[in-house]
């Protein structure tokens, strides 16, 4: 079935009144982080369904879906493009890396970024050279650096936490309340993991941050540790 065929089911989905909620939620107004994306009300559970039946998709689709204007379409065309990076040998897997990187532009918004990057970029670097992310994580575009961030949840699932605090040490004055909130989640899984290695990040860095990436990195801590912590505001 085509790309176009896949975006008439979903259009077929579509909830205006969710639509309307949607472009609230993800910030989509004049001068936010979003401007003028577009949604037309579908849920993520009816996403994944419409993925599911269209498995033998190809990657023309997946690249026609990546480029559509609604946001829906980016997300299913994501979905289908970890699938198919999972199904992939070696040579497929390099070639599905470098049209993700290359379509970056397309991957605008943060649920975008955290439904593919570890999975397709962090997947692909952990056996190979990971100072690509230290590129991604000092562009200037917010969405490619919640990707280089976000990839190294991909380490930390096998109990790597090295390039998490790498990649969050360069993000670490960034000025986005996104990229706040994406440093301060991956420190707190990298915690999970390894709990001395974060507070031994935090210690000469906590007074630094900003209070919600420090929130959201000691959100596990035991309350008073955790309240000592946040006795400070930056």
């Amino acid at each position: 079935m085509s790309a176009n065929a896949i975006r008439n089911e979903l259009l077929a989905l579509a909830d205006k009144e969710r639509a309307q909620l949607s472009q609230r939620f993800f910030k989509c107004g004049k001068g936010q982080y979003a401007e003028g994306d577009i949604f037309i009300g579908v849920t993520v559970p009816a996403m994944r369904s419409v993925a599911k039946h269209h498995g033998n998709a190809t990657m023309k689709d997946v690249e026609v879906l990546l480029k559509d204007p609604v946001h829906e379409c980016r997300f299913l065309a994501l979905i289908l493009l970890v699938a198919l990076f999972r199904k992939a040998d070696e040579e497929g897997r390099q070639a599905i890396y470098d049209f993700y990187v290359r379509h970056l532009r397309h991957v605008n918004n943060w649920d975008l970024t955290d439904s593919s990057a570890y999975q397709i970029v962090g997947a692909h670097l952990f056996s190979g050279d990971r100072s690509v992310l230290d590129s991604l994580a000092r562009s200037n575009h917010l969405w490619t650096q919640r990707v280089a961030m976000v990839s190294t949840f991909a380490f930390i699932q096998e109990g790597q936490t090295a390039d998490t605090f790498r990649i969050a040490n360069i993000l670490l004055s960034h000025s986005h309340d996104l990229m706040h909130k994406a440093v301060g989640w991956m420190l707190r899984e990298a915690g999970k993991r390894d709990g001395f290695a974060l507070r031994r990040f935090l210690q000469t860095r906590y007074e630094k941050m900003p209070r919600t990436m420090l929130r959201y990195a000691i959100e596990k801590f035991p309350d008073e540790e955790r309240k000592r912590y946040l006795a400070r505001t930056v």
